[in-house]
């Protein structure tokens, strides 16, 4: 069966950084999209960042030029690179991917997703 498990969030001040891991099991997605959604309380869930091998990476406009996603297919790890973290950026971060071939931002195309992992940042 496939799981995604999430790890690396925690708290961290206004302006620090923190990496967020992703390890995928039960099958490869190597030409497959993932990404990276949080929400927030109270919130939708919204799309963070994805990538794919054939179109790159895309982000949110909240969150480009401060955060980076990276895979290494070879483990079967996708991680989410988080600097100059704000408030804003407080939410629960999960990780997700899409069996098929298609490309989207859109949470309800994605057909797997790992448990979450919280991230706090104190102004």
């Amino acid at each position: 069966q496939v799981q995604l498990v999430e790890s690396g969030g925690g708290l961290v001040q206004a302006g620090g950084s923190l990496k967020l891991s992703c390890a995928a099991s039960g099958r490869t997605f190597t030409r497959n999209v993932m990404g990276w959604f949080r929400q927030a309380p109270g919130k939708e869930r919204e799309f963070v960042a994805a990538n794919n091998w054939l179109t790159g990476s895309a982000y949110a406009d909240s969150v480009k030029g401060r955060f980076t996603i990276s895979r290494d297919n070879a483990k079967n790890m996708l991680y989410l690179e988080m600097n100059s973290l704000k408030p804003e950026d407080t939410a629960v971060y999960y990780c997700a991917a899409i069996s098929g071939s298609v490309y989207s931002t859109e949470p309800e195309n994605y057909d797997y997703w790992g448990q979450g992992t919280q991230v706090t940042v104190s102004s």
